[in-house]
Parts: structure tokens; C-alpha cells; sequence
């Protein structure tokens, strides 16, 4: 068994990061995001499938050149290799945990 607090994980932009392989080699690594308005990643990829709990808020996401809105209650599962962005939209926080099925991030920029 091995236990973190959110608050111990490294912080970087609008996220705690879980990183799998540093938390008892563990085979999903996490994005705690927690964003304001007009925030949030640009188009990237993965080599990896990656799914999106969304919590609280809303956000407008482009998945392979689909833009749509989602929000509290929907889940995003985002297959390996697509291009991927959102940010948040509103007058609240985006609140979402982002699971990576791999120890590690890997991603790829596009943008």
C-alpha cells in the first residue's frame, strides 16, 4: 500500500501531477486539474489512451478537429495518438481528473 497527499505532489500550471512510476511504480499517472477561467492545455497527443473525469465546471474540448462542450458528470475517454486540447469555459473553476494509462506522461505538443 503506498499513500500521497494531493498537496505533496508537484504542482506545475493548473495541476497536481500522480506520476505513477514515482508513487510505488504505479500503472496510471494523474493530472489533478483544477483551472480558471480561459486556462487549460493546448493540441497535444499521447501514445497512450487517456481518460477525463470531469468533476466541476465546464470546458470547451477539440478532440481530432471535434470542438464540443462537457461538463461535471461527463467522462472523455481519448484513445491513444489523438490530438487533444480544451480549456475552461464559464465563470467557474474546471475541476477534472485527468487518468494517463502509462507510469509516466509522455506527451507530444502540436501547438
Amino acid at each position: 500500500m503506498h499513500r500521497v497527499r494531493r498537496e505533496d505532489l508537484p504542482f506545475r500550471g493548473s495541476s497536481h501531477r500522480f506520476v505513477g512510476a514515482d508513487q510505488g511504480d504505479t500503472g496510471v499517472s494523474v493530472f489533478l486539474f483544477h483551472g480558471e477561467p480561459g486556462s487549460g492545455p493546448g493540441p497535444h497527443r499521447h501514445p497512450y489512451d487517456e481518460v477525463q473525469f470531469i468533476q466541476e465546471g465546464r470546458g470547451l474540448y477539440t478532440v481530432d478537429g471535434e470542438t464540443f462542450e462537457a461538463g461535471a458528470g461527463d467522462i472523455l475517454v481519448i484513445k491513444a495518438g489523438e490530438v487533444h486540447s480544451f480549456r475552461c469555459v464559464g465563470d467557474g473553476p474546471l475541476v477534472q481528473m485527468d487518468v494517463h494509462l502509462s507510469s509516466t506522461f509522455i506527451q507530444e505538443n502540436l501547438g
